[in-house]
């Protein structure tokens, strides 16, 4: 095989061990795939010496500039940068072209789907879906029932997991589309780029990804209410001991908008004011990273702090608009993904462009049976957890592990799916050792108002532990600047 003989000096020692290779490309092919060509010679001529020199300038910047998140641990909450591989990761564009597509596809269905649950439920009559699987999830919210949204936008910022196994085949690993966080990282990875490594980026046909907030206003200001010309748009946090609170930051930052709390809101009249040095001003499209459950002690959760008292009614009146929709939730639900591709059919007519994951429903006698008699070569995820917690894969979990796992299945069916064990393609990433293969997925950011914009690229996560599938920021991952060439 040639596929070594290719690489040259940072490079000469890289082996992707027979996976998929963002850079190479598939193990079986004779010469390395041709879009990384420019990159790959720019990279020939750095040391690892300058490399890891200059990837240690990168991260003490996203340490200056506050660019954290937290990890909550039993005893402390840590603020952590999310780690930054300075090997970037490039995208030719036709396959863009394809994953762009197939995100906008599945945007369209969950919300067609999400308008159905709170409207007509034909999903149910046609026997699409089970009823159960919806009702019996906490995320449904009956008080949305019949309510009308402009546009029937219910996700307007939903994040899709994509990842490629082996032989070169791009899946979705799950929908996002709540509170989708990491578009920060994103936009700043490829500022980071451009300031620590120019000589890497410069003249290359990358399309930008420095205008997300601009789209996100745009959409935004699209779902006002009607009669409102200039509408006033804010982010609602739930403060700084949150996780994401310097994405919050940003995104208020990079729209041009307040950054509010919910002490900061009040309600008069069925209408949303905020409160600032010149009295109340109306407010008309709030951005919420706030789960349903806190936005307002008077519809949902009574001993919330983090909400607005009366925010639900002005919302049901129509006074104001809230992305994303209240009991999004619904579509993210690890079960309900299961459906996906049967979803996509029903409300689109149309085969899906970027197919799931093989998933068994251990809420199904089948499902269930299939996982415990095939324990040890699944990965069995609870439906409705994120951020890699709660998941046990089976090639690499111990005899007790396995148990635990058998137990819990058992204990709770329903709360629970089984997959596959995909591979995840890898990517050269710098680490102790040198430059090894890392695997990486691509969480992609669409946002939808009168109609979607997919983000050219997205957040590529890439797992740093050696043999890792996990990329999860809570689990030790990072994140590379992903390159949509035009």
């Amino acid at each position: 095989m040639n596929e070594v003989a290719e690489r040259t000096g940072l490079l000469a020692d890289y082996d992707s061990g027979g996976r998929y290779c963002e850079m190479f490309g598939p193990p079986s092919m004779q010469a390395p795939i041709p879009h990384t060509q420019a990159l790959r010679e720019r990279l020939t001529r750095m040391s690892l010496e300058d490399l890891r020199e200059r990837a240690h300038d990168a991260e003490l910047e996203l340490y200056n500039f506050g660019i954290t998140f937290t990890v909550y641990t039993q005893k402390d909450a840590i603020d952590r940068i999310l780690p930054f591989d300075a090997i970037p990761r490039p995208i030719p564009p036709d396959e863009w072209q394809t994953l762009e597509s197939g995100v906008r596809q599945r945007v369209t269905a969950i919300n067609r789907f999400l308008r159905d649950v709170y409207h007509e439920r034909r999903v149910f009559n046609d026997r699409i879906v089970p009823p159960d699987v919806v009702f019996s999830n906490p995320n449904y919210r009956p008080e949305m029932e019949g309510l009308e949204v402009p546009f029937d936008t219910y996700a307007h910022i939903d994040g899709s997991d994509l990842i490629r196994d082996d032989d070169g085949t791009f899946y979705v690993l799950e929908d996002n589309a709540r509170c989708p966080s990491g578009v920060s990282y994103m936009v700043e990875n490829r500022h980071l780029m451009l300031r620590t490594f120019p000589d890497l980026i410069e003249d290359q046909p990358v399309r930008s990804v420095s205008n997300y907030g601009q789209r996100l206003r745009a959409a935004l200001g699209e779902i006002a209410p009607e009669g409102v010309d200039d509408p006033t748009v804010v982010l609602l946090s739930p403060g700084t001991y949150n996780s994401a609170y310097f994405e919050h930051i940003f995104l208020a930052r990079e729209m041009g908008v307040a950054l509010v709390e919910g002490r900061d809101l009040v309600t008069e009249y069925d209408r949303v004011y905020v409160r600032t040095i010149r009295g109340l001003q109306p407010v008309h499209v709030i951005y919420r990273r706030i789960n349903d459950d806190a936005l307002d002690p008077r519809a949902f959760d009574p001993n919330s702090l983090l909400g607005v008292p009366g925010l639900f009614q002005a919302y049901r009146k129509g006074n104001v608009a809230l992305a994303n929709a209240i009991g999004t939730g619904v579509a993210d639900d690890k079960a309900l993904y299961a459906y996906m591709p049967r979803l996509i059919r029903y409300y689109l007519d149309e085969d899906p462009i970027l197919p799931n994951v093989q998933t068994n429903l251990c809420r199904e006698k089948e499902g269930l049976q299939y996982t415990l008699d095939h324990l040890d070569e699944l990965v069995v995820k609870p439906v409705g957890e994120a951020g890699g917690y709660g998941i046990t894969v089976g090639p690499h979990a111990t005899k007790d592990e396995l148990e635990h796992c058998r137990r819990q299945i058992l204990d709770r069916p329903h709360n629970w799916i089984s997959q596959p064990m995909i591979s995840l393609s890898v990517a050269p990433t710098l680490v102790d050792g040198g430059i090894e293969p890392r695997h990486v997925d691509l969480r992609t950011f669409a946002v939808t108002g009168r109609d979607t914009w997919v983000a050219p690229g997205g957040l590529s996560r890439v797992a740093l532990r050696k043999g890792s599938l996990i990329v999860n920021s809570s689990q030790g991952g990072g994140s590379k600047d992903t390159w949509v060439l035009e």
